[in-house]
């Protein structure tokens, strides 16, 4: 852009007084809606490296950054090569306070026999520099490139041509089973063309497989709540490089239902920038709400949710305020700009054939007279009457073990049933903090009665041994680590 644009931009500012105002009728584009300066630019005949300028001394000052400053007073000028001097000593690594570049640039003017030059003129010339050049000299290229290169947004063309997938840890601390606090994640499925939430899991410990695969199975088959029709196969789903996302059971899950899986760039989180302005979206507007949300300088909050009542707020925030109001990039709601004009997504043949892909597999069990057993339950069926004694395969959901389902010889079966628990929704979480409980329960007990035992029996007499079992070291068993969720 040449300079006479940059002469003619100026002269519509021509009453000091409203320069600054001018200047932020024309930057708040930018800064409030997320106008390219490139293309403000070119609207407005404004060269490019002003509009940084103008951004940058906003960023440090505010509205009054953007007041003129006063025209340094006439006076001997200080030599190029100078000039080139003190910029370079402020682009050299380790980074030089300007004191320094002062005194140094004064030491080879005097043995240059230029003029000396001020303090206040060297601070000058070095916030004048490029604040890009001045990063990219100090920080790298990766901070450079986060901050000051062009970003080419682009957005799907039709729903489900693209889903994003990510977890993110939520800042809010939550009851667990036990009563102590826990902090929870979340993984969320984002339709890239529409915005719209098809899927999501809000779960407590480390990202996995599991906790992808049961977002995935969300998204993917038609939810009963008719005010989130989001489903369907999407044609690439768009991942980070995490251990779960590079699994071979989402390799294999993309294969049997053919979608492309496709990585983000290693340490490119502009990539992911939709979800990741869906994960501040949550955590400002909803989350901050909540009981046990942590802030900075909040050591101690007091956490009230569980798990399931998490579960639930959230449901409740992405079904019915996030996909239902308009967003401000398409213009309209993620839940209309999915729907359309009406189309058919492509869906498995059934919810098992989905099952049977996404669920994780336990290990082979035996059909016995009273069912099958699992985790502890017992599970039953009237179709499993016909293979008692033959081995078959459980597959489950981690988030309700209340019933599972049965595959033989690599075919759905059936459903079974814990009859205890037929009409509620049981994790296996919750089983495995009861079981552990209940042991503790009974340890406790033993160790009462042993230690009356040691009170009122001396050593000599005694033919058995008083040591509490836990005290014992276990023998030691060598093993490879697996999914806790494939532990039985």
């Amino acid at each position: 852009m040449n300079a006479g644009a940059g002469s003619r931009s100026h002269h519509q500012f021509s009453e000091p007084d409203n320069i600054a105002v001018a200047r932020w009728m024309v930057l708040r584009e930018h800064i409030d809606n997320g106008k390219p300066l490139t293309a403000l630019a070119c609207e407005h005949g404004i060269p490019l490296r002003t509009l940084q300028r103008w951004h940058q001394a906003y960023k440090l000052h505010g509205k009054a950054g953007l007041e003129p400053t006063p025209r340094p007073k006439r006076g001997r000028k200080s030599p190029t090569e100078l000039i080139t001097l003190i910029e370079g000593l402020a682009l050299v690594k380790p980074r030089k306070t300007t004191a320094a570049i002062h005194q140094q640039a004064n030491k080879v003017a005097t043995r240059q026999g230029w003029p000396p030059v001020s303090y206040s003129t060297v601070r000058s010339i070095i916030s004048t520099m490029d604040p890009g050049m001045l990063t990219l000299a100090h920080q790298g290229p990766v901070a450079y490139r986060d901050q000051y290169e062009l970003v080419w947004r682009r957005r799907a063309e039709r729903p489900n041509a693209v889903w994003q997938a990510d977890h993110t840890q939520l800042d809010l601390l939550i009851l667990g089973a036990d009563g102590k606090t826990i902090r929870p994640w979340l993984t969320t499925i984002l339709d890239d063309h529409s915005r719209a939430i098809c899927g999501y899991m809000v779960f407590t410990g480390a990202p996995s497989s599991m906790n992808t695969a049961l977002a995935l199975r969300q998204a993917i088959w038609p939810k009963s709540d008719s005010t989130w029709p989001m489903c369907g196969i999407p044609d690439v789903l768009y991942v980070d490089h995490g251990t779960d996302f590079t699994s071979d059971h989402l390799a294999q899950t993309a294969k049997d239902l053919h979608f492309e899986i496709v990585f983000s760039a290693v340490a490119r989180p502009q990539g992911r920038g939709k979800i990741e302005r869906l994960f501040g979206t949550i955590n400002t507007e909803l989350l901050s709400g909540l009981p046990g949300y942590l802030t900075q300088g909040s050591r101690h909050p007091h956490p009230q949710l569980t798990l399931p009542e998490l579960n639930g707020t959230i449901a409740d925030f992405l079904t019915h305020v996030y996909n239902q109001r308009e967003h401000h990039e398409i213009k309209q709601t993620p839940q209309h700009a999915w729907s359309g004009n009406g189309w058919l997504p492509r869906l498995p043949a059934t919810i098992e054939e989905l099952n049977l892909l996404l669920l994780t597999v336990a290990k082979s069990r035996i059909v016995h007279r009273d069912g099958v057993h699992f985790q502890g339950l017992r599970y039953i069926s009237p179709l499993l009457a016909a293979y008692v004694g033959e081995q078959v395969i459980v597959r489950y959901d981690p988030a309700d073990i209340a019933e599972i389902r049965i595959f033989h010889r690599g075919a759905y079966l059936c459903k079974a049933v814990d009859p205890t628990h037929e009409r509620s929704t049981v994790s296996l979480k919750e089983i495995q903090e009861a079981r552990a409980s209940r042991k503790r329960e009974l340890r406790g007990q033993i160790n009462e009665r042993i230690a009356t035992v040691t009170q009122h029996l001396p050593a000599k007499n005694r033919d058995f041994t008083t040591e509490p079992e836990q005290n014992k070291r276990p023998p030691v068993k060598h093993r490879l680590d697996t999914y806790q969720e494939d532990r039985s």
